[in-house]
């Protein structure tokens, strides 16, 4: 999202962003945790193979998908700072 798009949301807006944002990253880190404990499970119980490393690509792209999310974030927190709201 650009800086002017963040201009143009009220405060009330730019915060419930901020908040579906630190929502979401608890739900990605459940959901990696879940993936790397059935990569374990599965390389325990039937080796390692295709499926096995299935969900760790999973895992992968949540994690590169966050990187997106922490920058939008970054610019949130600097919206607030500017106008001054906690």
């Amino acid at each position: 999202m650009l800086e002017n798009e963040l201009r143009r949301l009220t405060d009330a807006e730019l915060l419930r962003k901020r908040k579906a944002i630190k929502n979401g990253k608890l739900v990605n880190a459940v959901i990696v945790g879940f993936t790397v404990g059935i990569f374990v499970y599965s390389a325990a119980n039937n080796g390692f193979g295709l499926f096995t490393f299935f969900p760790l690509a999973i895992g992968y792209l949540l994690v590169r998908n966050s990187k997106h999310e922490k920058t939008l974030e970054a610019e949130i927190e600097k919206e607030l700072k500017s106008r001054n709201i906690p």
